[in-house]
């Protein structure tokens, strides 16, 4: 993904310049270090006709536009009108109150330009302070990413295999939906499809990969060996449809399908597709693997995808689970990513383990209120160091806030009983992103 984002430093020269010229030059320095793809002026853009000469000369996924002093709203307006990007307005602290001359009046500026947003009716991110306070640092690196994750997610091909089972409707996407809210496109296929490619492989043909799911999987040879055989013929199946139709992320249909007309679950098939790269919900949970998609872009690790099943107040813990399709990377290391039967159909591989420890987690879920309307569920919290809870995979969240009050309110406001575990805090991205789509952020 190429992105790059516009650094807009706007002002008047009426103002203390050399104040300007300083903070001009630090926070360029800041936006190269947060990330090198920014787009800067040679100097401060102190009239709107230069204001101009810098925006025919860029064409940006995100814009910074700064009060280097003040400046009113036809510099703002000038951005707007050529730009549709989503917007982060910056506001410098007076670098000095001594009782003399006012150095930038930024803040007023902000004020100028707020208004003007507004006009335009354009949500944005707004940003207070100087470039050396770490505050400013943290939440500008935190707009960019959400930034980019806006402009992944507009490119992102997100496949959807079968249909969610009876009374799981809440996971169900509809292809205009998704790329008018979101700009994803989505692509729709049957389970049969993957079946009816993987009963074609040869022994030959999934040697190699059945020698990459013994290097990530404990105990496979305890498993039916044509279970593990047709296991390898799934795992080729989806990864060769990904790869042939650039698939970013996917959801896809488990129970009955994959026990009745092929006799192995795709379980473990979802957790290496997490450890691929490929975001993988079960369940044909749709917006779960938007949600994942979203965890595992802001952190850069694969994200544990399971329902809430078990909640103890005297921990403050939530223990989230599945039937076994946890990516492999995120096991326990005292026992790894084992293979066992799935607790119900009796029928392997699945993945067995308890996750590891991790110091910050963000519990997410991209959902629909009853209105038909999207809205993000977030909450941070950390990873116990907890066996195993269940059959299947589990995840232990001790949750920074009260987690039998989490857990009331998420049920008494209606949440989809599956979320993402995202291995990090991106608290802040998960918001700034929810106001560039409109979306409400609901923080439990």
């Amino acid at each position: 993904m190429d992105f790059s984002y516009a650094y807009i430093p706007i002002g008047v020269p009426t103002f203390h310049l050399e104040s300007a010229q300083k903070l001009f030059e630090d926070s360029k320095s800041l936006l190269k270090e947060i990330d090198p793809s920014v787009l800067v002026p040679d100097a401060l853009l102190l009239s709107v006709d230069k204001l101009n000469a810098f925006l025919e000369s860029v064409h940006p996924d995100y814009v910074v536009v700064q009060n280097a002093t003040f400046a009113n709203g036809a510099y703002i307006a000038e951005v707007l009108r050529r730009f549709s990007c989503p917007v982060l307005l910056w506001t410098l602290r007076e670098p000095v109150i001594d009782g003399t001359r006012l150095r930038l009046n930024s803040l007023t500026g902000a004020f100028s330009a707020g208004n003007m947003l507004k006009q335009f009716d354009r949500p944005f991110t707004y940003v207070f302070g100087s470039p050396d306070e770490e505050n400013v640092k943290t939440r500008i690196r935190a707009a960019i990413k959400a930034a980019k994750l806006k402009k992944a997610i507009r490119e992102l091909r997100l496949l959807q295999i079968g249909h969610t089972p009876q009374g799981f409707g809440f996971g169900r996407a509809l292809d205009a939906e998704m790329m008018t809210v979101f700009g994803a496109e989505l692509v729709s296929i049957e389970s049969r499809e993957l079946i009816g490619m993987a009963k074609t492989y040869s022994d030959d043909e999934i040697k190699k990969y059945l020698e990459d799911a013994g290097e990530r999987i404990c105990g496979l040879d305890s498993i039916d060996k044509k279970n593990v055989s047709d296991f390898a013929r799934l795992y080729k199946a989806y990864d060769d449809y990904t790869k042939q139709n650039r698939i970013g992320a996917l959801s896809s249909r488990c129970w009955p399908d994959f026990f009745v007309d092929f006799g192995t679950p795709v379980c473990s098939v979802l957790g290496i597709m997490n450890d691929l790269g490929i975001p993988a919900s079960c369940e044909a949970d749709t917006y779960g693997a938007l949600t994942m998609y979203a965890a595992s872009f802001l952190t850069g690790r694969p994200a544990f995808f399971g329902d809430p099943v078990s909640m103890n107040e005297a921990e403050n813990t939530v223990t989230f689970w599945h039937c076994g399709m946890a990516p492999c990377s995120l096991a326990r290391t005292d026992t790894g990513a084992a293979a066992g039967v799935h607790c119900n159909r009796k029928i392997g591989p699945t993945l067995e383990f308890g996750c590891a420890a991790e110091k910050e987690v963000t519990i997410l879920r991209i959902g629909k209120k009853s209105d038909g309307k999207f809205r993000i569920f977030a909450a941070t919290g950390e990873a116990l160091d907890k066996p195993q809870q269940f059959y299947g995979t589990s995840i232990v969240v001790k949750t920074d806030s009260d987690a039998a009050a989490l857990v009331n309110k998420a049920v008494c406001d209606g949440w989809e009983p599956h979320f993402a575990v995202a291995m990090g805090n991106i608290l802040q991205e998960l918001r700034v992103f929810g106001d560039m789509l409109g979306l409400e952020f609901i923080e439990y």
